[in-house]
């Protein structure tokens, strides 16, 4: 059984340099417990074939891996232009329409309607992540002329954010729609939702689903943080997405945002994962900044479930060396006395249910038992275990389940190793099953110590309600 030693866990997206079965089971090797699969890149066939060679490491090194299919979400682009590209200038007027013909120097189509229904005279318009700027003198249902107030390069099919703004445009596209299906009958463990502004988007992704796969909703719209308390409700985990996030808002709020967000995902026991530019650097160099260094770790001091790499493993020319950087920083953080006495002035003891406080004892027994590293959780649904990851414990937490999707939505969760077990008939069982699981992972030694929680009846999701204390 391949066990990963850190307690934050690692993202790495796939594409062109990552995609072979040799890279990817390096990556799993170098620390990866959740792979993403962006389907704003690559065919069917392409994605099939991930998804058997990331099932079949799953196989060969007995752990259980995540699979994160990321939908792309409606995409706000210009159109094209005559020579490819335009170099618009500080003070210049310029055009947007809808009549689909090749752009100038004086206009470009923009196929977006909704955008023209939501503009109003001294709008701002973000162009190529935000390096160009519109604002809007005056407009129509289908043209609006703007002042360049930041001017630049702008070259065809372009990204156009248009921040402050609530968009009537649904969070899924017809593009989305189809990828759905693909990635339920392939047996997605995650579904990232992007251009999330409300919590009835969710609602919305939740009627099509087929699966039980979890939502990762992607936090990169203003409007979201106005329904974040909703938004995390309907949510199975979050997604602070930076990129296009500090393009609406402006750079000095990211770091605000991101921390409020973490905030309320921890507040509610939700996984929350940091994402975007993390080591960036590192696409085309062998090392990363300090600055990035810093904000992996800021995120591992927050205690956040999850980080994540995009275009490091997706395209970069060390995707190996990214993860491996990244697990090094992950781990020395952890090491650090004041990251465990962080989480535990950030950790609330909220709630008066009996299975908040079984899994609050289970940390505080585990801490208190001085050859205690680790707490065994018996879950069905995978409420136990988020449970008790919610309270950092500063242990292990090692999840047996009779459920494979359970073990695999776990890969995701701080501090949790994963096993698919028989399902349990007696209290007998669960002290011979969790001795044996403790010691064939390798997490503890014969004899050691180890903090079993459980719910009796077995079977029922959601109740925790035996903390029991054993030798492995």
């Amino acid at each position: 059984m391949l066990i990963h030693d850190s307690f934050c866990k690692i993202i790495a997206t796939v594409g062109p340099a990552s995609q072979s079965p040799d890279m990817l089971e390096k990556l799993v090797l170098a620390g990866v417990s959740v792979f993403r699969i962006n389907f704003s890149h690559g065919t069917e066939e392409e994605v099939t074939a991930r998804f058997a060679a990331i099932r079949a490491l799953e196989k060969k090194y007995g752990v259980c891996l995540g699979i994160l299919c990321d939908l792309q979400g409606p995409k706000l682009r210009v159109g094209t232009f005559k020579e490819g590209a335009v170099t618009l200038k500080e003070g210049q007027k310029f055009r947007l329409d809808m009549t689909g013909l090749p752009g100038d120097e004086t206009r470009v189509t923009l196929p977006h309607p909704e955008i023209f229904k939501a503009m109003h005279p001294g709008l701002e318009l973000l162009l190529n992540d935000g390096l160009i700027r519109l604002r809007v003198e005056e407009h129509s249902n289908d043209s609006a002329l703007t002042t360049v107030t930041v001017g630049g390069v702008l070259s065809n099919h372009k990204g156009v954010n248009v921040p402050g703004v609530k968009l009537p445009i649904s969070a899924l596209t017809e593009k989305d729609r189809k990828d759905l299906q693909l990635a339920e009958k392939l047996g997605a463990d995650f579904i990232g939702l992007s251009f999330v502004q409300e919590p009835e988007d969710l609602l919305e992704l939740r009627k099509l689903m087929t699966s039980r796969a979890d939502i990762i909703s992607k936090i990169e719209k203003p409007s979201a943080i106005e329904h974040l308390n909703e938004i995390v409700a309907l949510s199975d985990a979050v997604m602070v997405a930076r990129g296009d996030l500090g393009v609406e808002v402006s750079t000095e709020m990211v770091p605000v945002l991101q921390r409020r967000i973490v905030d309320e995902c921890r507040k509610a026991g939700k996984p929350v994962i940091i994402a975007t530019q993390m080591l960036e650097s590192m696409i085309t160099n062998v090392t990363p900044t300090r600055a990035e260094a810093s904000d992996v770790a800021t995120a591992v001091y927050d205690g956040v479930d999850a980080v994540m790499l995009s275009g490091e493993t997706a395209a970069g020319k060390y995707p190996v060396q990214a993860v491996q950087t990244m697990h090094s920083i992950i781990r020395t953080v952890e090491k650090d006395d004041r990251h465990r006495q962080n989480l535990m002035r950030r950790d609330k003891l909220a709630g008066d249910s009996a299975e908040t406080a079984i899994t609050v004892a289970a940390g505080i027994a585990a801490r208190a038992i001085q050859t205690a590293n680790i707490i065994v959780n018996f879950t069905d649904s995978g409420q136990t275990t988020l449970r008790t990851a919610k309270f950092r414990p500063g242990v292990r937490i090692l999840s047996l389940t009779p459920k494979i999707a359970t073990a695999r939505h776990m890969a995701l969760v701080w501090g949790v190793t994963s096993v698919v077990v028989q399902n349990l008939q007696s209290f007998e069982d669960i002290q011979t099953e969790a001795g044996r699981a403790a010691r064939e992972s390798g997490l503890v030694e014969p004899g050691q110590k180890i903090v079993v929680t459980a719910g009796i009846p077995f079977g029922r999701s959601g109740e925790t309600n035996l903390l029991y204390i054993i030798n492995a």
